[in-house]
């Protein structure tokens, strides 16, 4: 998902500013974990933002395929602190779907 927003010069005299102040409330609805809430207030692009989305929905219930384990296996490895948090709260019994 490319989220792009357009921003005029009157509202904003730094664009970049808004569109990073953007992102965490574009992806905070889909998260489940507080962990992932947490990271999503720090990324700076969608493309990163979608990465932790997908890392949650992961280990929630993987997705078979070999390039969807490929690319959790390479998010767990650059974030395994944010992986481990993801899968505490997971297996807590919190934030689990009715």
């Amino acid at each position: 998902m490319n989220a792009q927003v357009r921003i005029s010069k009157a509202a904003s005299s730094k664009p970049e500013t808004a569109l990073v102040s953007f992102i965490p409330s574009l992806f905070a609805g889909t998260a489940r974990t507080q962990a992932v809430r947490r990271a999503l207030h720090k990324v700076r692009d969608a493309a990163s933002a979608a990465d932790l989305i997908f890392l949650e929905s992961w280990e929630l219930s993987a997705i078979p395929g070999v390039a969807a384990a490929l690319r959790a296996s390479q998010l767990r490895r650059a974030n395994p602190v944010l992986a481990a948090e993801i899968r505490a709260e997971l297996t807590s019994g919190k934030n689990r779907p009715s």
